[in-house]
């Protein structure tokens, strides 16, 4: 992680030191203007803002030189993205310039708030994987600098410490995400849930194969019965003594540790993204860590279900049915719609542990993708708590779009031989058949909302302030909504 330190003293510049401004327009400067007239690059700045706005970053031509960040480099964002994406770009700057130190000016009014923001669009624009890459000399991190008012520094780091352990945890969900289906198999996660539970005291119960065929989770069973790690279901407790009334959330995660769609296989172009199919069971994972440091009073329970998806002699085939833990059977008409058959296995253990609202958490259909983009991730629910998710992940910068539940579409699912397919037939609005596909296996009594990260788990190019690679997105959403509810 990049060392970030919060100060009311501003150093002098120096000839390897950078110096960021950022300003979204209007009232909206996060820096003092009279603070930065003490800069040496400053005169060039203002002969520069004489032949009209600055619309890109811009680099002062001084020594040492002055990085203006204007809000219309980052035009289509609201204000808090802005931020965090202006600040990858310096620390982008900053590390090409080989620079000792970055230092970000925001002794505005404003500025103080911000704080938390540049922190995080540092900490995870400075995130890399490189694990099996042999090093090249990689361009060092700056040590970076947030200079804020005197009156709001305690509080401003606080609110940069608490928020670069959030940041953290996202990183750790990618760096899971970012390995290879052949490390990151259910053994693995297993592993770091056993980790994630003793640092953080929170229970954990791990089902194996022989548990789950006791206990009758077929789903499991069948999508990972090809696989040569045999599958899991890990439940994660947080249940702190002073939790506040009767709400107890609860947070499943699709955890295939890699995807070929099966029998039913899929095309190769691509195909090593779907290492990243577990990318629901990551960020729930870390998530409960964070949440595990953050200690709110509220119960909160994980499950994961793991699983690898893989062609073998003994991988289900289409045709195959199957029986859910809830009594209905499912006929398996594609291998490659195989997330939503282990979640049925969580669905019912969520259930078990007498959750009162539950959000599924999947990489689920390639149709929300076609639907959003890669902006965007489709929400669904049974009442309104899908909402309070939504406003949630809008408020972390991970937004969602909610999405109609067709009850009509519910017919494409209907099967002669199982009383449900497991996929329609017809391909439009798949991702809303899967949704309704997943009710059917809900429980009773449970507020529910359903996460399709299919579009915004992994990008191939850099998106805000997030480099390319997996994103490790809702970590942060899943975090705050445990925050928001235990405040109720």
């Amino acid at each position: 992680m990049i060392n970030v330190d919060v100060s009311s003293r501003l150093p002098e510049p120096e000839a390897d030191q950078l110096w960021a401004w950022i300003d979204l327009g209007g009232a909206k400067s996060l820096a003092n203007r009279a603070t930065i007239r003490q800069h040496p690059g400053y005169d060039d700045v203002q002969r520069r803002l004489s032949a009209g706005p600055i619309a890109s970053p811009y680099l002062s031509a001084s020594s040492p030189p002055l990085l203006v960040l204007p809000g219309a480099a980052a035009k289509h964002y609201p204000d808090r993205e802005k931020i965090k994406s202006l600040a990858a770009d310096a620390l982008a700057v900053a590390r090409e310039r080989r620079c000792s130190s970055l230092v970000f000016v925001l002794d505005s009014p404003r500025g103080g708030d911000a704080a938390a923001e540049v922190a995080e669009g540092v900490a995870l624009h400075g995130y890399r994987f490189e694990k099996y890459k042999k090093s090249e000399g990689t361009n060092p991190d700056p040590a970076v600098v947030l200079i804020v008012p005197s009156s709001v520094r305690a509080k401003s780091r606080r609110a940069v410490d608490e928020r670069l352990s959030l940041c953290e945890s996202v990183n750790h969900a990618r760096d899971l995400i970012n390995e290879p289906g052949s490390v990151a198999t259910p053994a693995e996660i297993e592993k770091r849930a056993q980790g994630v539970a003793k640092a953080g005291g929170l229970k954990i119960a791990v089902l194996d194969r022989a548990q789950l065929k006791k206990e009758g989770y077929e789903g499991l069973l069948a999508v990972g019965q090809g696989g040569n790690v045999p599958p899991r279901m890990i439940v994660l407790s947080y249940h702190p003594k002073r939790a506040r009334g009767k709400t107890h959330l609860g947070l499943l995660g699709k955890g295939v540790t890699f995807d070929t769609g099966g029998v039913s296989i899929k095309p190769a172009s691509k195909m090593w993204e779907m290492k990243g199919d577990m990318s629901g069971a990551s960020a729930v994972l870390y998530a409960m860590e964070a949440i595990a440091r953050l200690k709110p009073r509220i119960r909160v329970t994980a499950i994961i279900v793991t699983a690898q998806n893989y062609v073998d002699a003994q991988a289900i085939v289409p045709g195959d049915i199957m029986t859910a833990r809830n009594g209905k059977t499912i006929h398996i008409d594609n291998t490659d719609a195989e997330g939503r058959l282990i979640l049925t296995d969580g669905l019912w253990r969520a259930g078990e542990e007498k959750v009162t609202h539950l959000v599924d958490l999947a990489t689920l259909t390639g149709s929300i993708v076609r639907a959003l983009g890669t902006a965007l991730s489709g929400a669904f629910g049974n009442d309104r708590f899908v909402d309070r998710v939504v406003r949630v992940a809008d408020g972390c910068g991970e937004p969602c779009w909610k999405m109609p539940m067709v009850e009509e579409y519910i017919d494409f699912l209907k099967c002669d031989i199982a009383d449900i397919n497991n996929i329609g037939s017809r391909p439009e609005g798949g991702a809303i058949q899967a949704a309704l596909f997943l009710r059917e296996f809900l429980p009773e009594a449970i507020s529910w909302a359903h996460l399709d990260i299919a579009g915004t788990f992994i990008i191939d190019k850099r998106a805000k302030h997030l480099r390319p690679g997996a994103t490790g997105v809702m970590v942060k959403t899943l975090t705050a909504l445990a925050r928001s509810m235990a405040a109720d």
